[in-house]
């Protein structure tokens, strides 16, 4: 387990920690895992990343554990029953944008063979490993960023701006912006 040095951002709180210690820029290559955080951080849009840890379990729950063709599969009334249980975040745009998601998502699988490969093709199937000294080097987003966002959009998909998409690839290991002097960043380093 990591030490007390680890990025600031995640300090103070054991739930953080142990996300940070863990999960955040491990590289995923799962689509199902992968479907997951894309609507977990569109969920996060305007909100902290703890409320939406805090309701991890329960999306899962209510997502069919991100089964991507389970969620494309959803209905109108799925989607209604949703916006009145307070385990998620109940924001209309957001909960249908996860049964969108789930439909450009599969559209991107029949194209290419899986999300996973269509994503990990816009860093050349290696992470981009940043070096930066404090969080305030740490960009809210990159023209990788931008250009993820756009080809998303064009694609059908929701609640994918460039911060978002951004705090994306950082938490799938697409990019490993752990400070330099956060053990993460080495372990995560080829």
């Amino acid at each position: 387990m990591v030490s007390l040095a680890r990025c600031g951002w995640c300090l103070g709180d054991p739930m953080d920690e142990h996300y940070h210690d863990t999960e955040w820029g491990v590289p995923v290559h799962d689509d199902t895992h992968l479907f997951e955080f894309l609507t977990l951080e569109g969920a996060q849009a305007g909100l902290s990343w703890r409320t939406v840890l805090n309701k991890r379990a329960h999306y899962q729950k209510v997502f069919h554990g991100f089964d991507i063709d389970r969620v494309a599969r959803m209905t109108e009334q799925d989607a209604e029953r949703l916006l009145t249980d307070p385990g998620i975040i109940r924001n209309r745009l957001k909960v249908y944008s996860t049964i969108s998601n789930a439909q450009a998502m599969q559209a991107i699988q029949s194209e290419v063979g899986s999300f996973a490969d269509y994503l990990w093709s816009h860093v050349g199937d290696q992470p981009i490993i940043n070096h930066w000294q404090c969080q305030s080097e740490v960009p809210a987003s990159t023209e990788l960023s931008n250009h993820l966002s756009k080809d998303l959009k064009k694609r059908g998909f929701r609640f994918v701006g460039t911060t978002i998409c951004y705090a994306y690839l950082q938490a799938m290991g697409l990019v490993n912006d752990h400070l330099i002097d956060c053990p993460r960043h080495a372990e995560l380093s080829p």
